[in-house]
């Protein structure tokens, strides 16, 4: 049996809008942008969705709508992808790293709290595999206990008065907690629909902002216009709007960058996000399944649903309890061996050469590294089927005992 390990779940309807798409003669940013940005401000229950080429870009452009950039801190967690770091070196700020809480793969808010000094602005958190991260109440209360600290550098800043909360949340696009959907939690909430994602556009995502962010009298209307001069070029008008009679004449405001979704991607998206409470479904049936064949074996896995939150279900991690990791890289090739794909969520930052360049010492990271001692993700999409489920789970089972 050959199961592989994320493929999109494309069906014929998102063909034949794509189709139609390419037909319609508006294939770049045009209407069914606008109408997925809609539905997705409809579906998270926020004022305003922006979509842009990647997670990444709506990480970065948020920093640079906000101000943020050379002499600044931005606080994120050791334990993610790089993209949720990069976007800080991208934009010329100081990422400051910080630790996992011991047994878990959630940032450490104490060390958040130890970390913050007056150049820090904001800080990133992470809703790793698709469930949100559960200490944001914490978060902000260490943005308003170091309100004192806080040393604003434009009107936005200012406007807010505290330090920015972020969230990563490429994995988490329909989870939710304690009644508000990943979208309305941070300040600025930041979705992947990379092609391994429950949703996919091939490529993108979307940047959605909470009601904090009109509560402190920023104008969300004209966010989302600079949030457009900043995914293209910085021109004063896009392609649609140059296609209206005379209005060839635009203007340049600054030399900004080029991150636009375009409407093929966003005809994927539209069918996607119709079929999305059933992808949810199917996804949970899943994890539930892999949860009754690990009851009784020496793994541990997360809960991806509890009372009080909902998981978009993205991966599924396991740990393997007592194993080192190259015992955990052995089962990882045993398993490519039986047909059956798996990979590894996150081997931590300073891990990384990019990372260790910056100075960082995954020595001060031992949580961390804890958790990506014996972690091993396993397949978790929407092609699955219950007999690959269970193919699956018999043969990890009989390599972990």
């Amino acid at each position: 049996m050959n199961v592989p390990f994320s493929p999109p779940d494309i069906t014929e309807e998102e063909i034949a809008e794509v189709a139609e798409t390419l037909r319609s003669g508006w294939i770049t940013t045009g209407p069914r942008t606008k109408e997925f940005e809609h539905q997705i401000s409809r579906y998270l229950h926020t004022e305003r969705s922006v979509c842009l080429n990647s997670a990444t870009a709506c990480l970065e452009m948020t920093l640079h709508l906000m101000g943020i950039g050379p002499g600044d801190e931005v606080i994120t967690t050791a334990y993610t992808y790089t993209a949720t770091c990069s976007c800080i070196c991208h934009v010329g700020a100081v990422p400051v790293l910080v630790d996992t809480m011991p047994g878990t793969f959630e940032m450490d808010p104490e060390q958040v709290r130890q970390a913050v000094t007056k150049r820090t602005k904001a800080i990133i958190c992470v809703d790793l595999a698709g469930i949100v991260y559960s200490r944001y109440d914490e978060i902000f209360r260490i943005a308003e206990e170091k309100k004192d600290l806080f040393v604003p550098s434009n009107e936005r800043q200012e406007a807010m008065g505290r330090i920015l909360v972020m969230a990563d949340a490429a994995h988490a696009f329909g989870a939710s907690r304690d009644g508000k959907m990943c979208g309305e939690i941070a300040d600025f909430t930041c979705f992947s629909f990379h092609a391994v994602k429950n949703l996919t556009t091939a490529e993108g995502g979307a940047v959605t902002w909470s009601q904090a962010i009109a509560r402190a009298g920023l104008d969300g209307e004209a966010m989302y216009r600079d949030y457009m001069l900043l995914s293209l070029h910085g021109q004063s008008k896009d392609a649609l709007a140059k296609t209206q009679a005379g209005a060839w004449e635009y203007d340049i405001i600054a030399p900004y960058y080029k991150c636009n979704m375009t409407d093929i991607m966003a005809a994927i998206g539209l069918v996607q996000l119709k079929r999305y409470p059933d992808i949810l479904r199917r996804r949970k049936s899943l994890i539930e399944q892999y949860n009754e064949e690990f009851k009784d074996s020496p793994v541990e896995v997360l809960h991806h649903f509890e009372d009080n939150y909902t998981s978009s279900g993205h991966l599924y991690l396991a740990s393997v309890l007592d194993k080192s990791r190259q015992e955990c890289n052995n089962i990882i090739t045993k398993l490519a061996e039986a047909g059956i794909a798996s990979n590894v969520h996150y081997k931590p930052l300073p891990m990384l050469t990019a990372y260790r360049r910056m100075g960082f010492d995954i020595k001060n990271y031992p949580n961390a590294y804890a958790q990506f001692e014996n972690e091993i993700t396993l397949p978790l999409h929407t092609c699955l089927t219950d007999e690959q489920v269970k193919y699956v789970a018999d043969t990890f089972r009989s390599l972990i005992i």
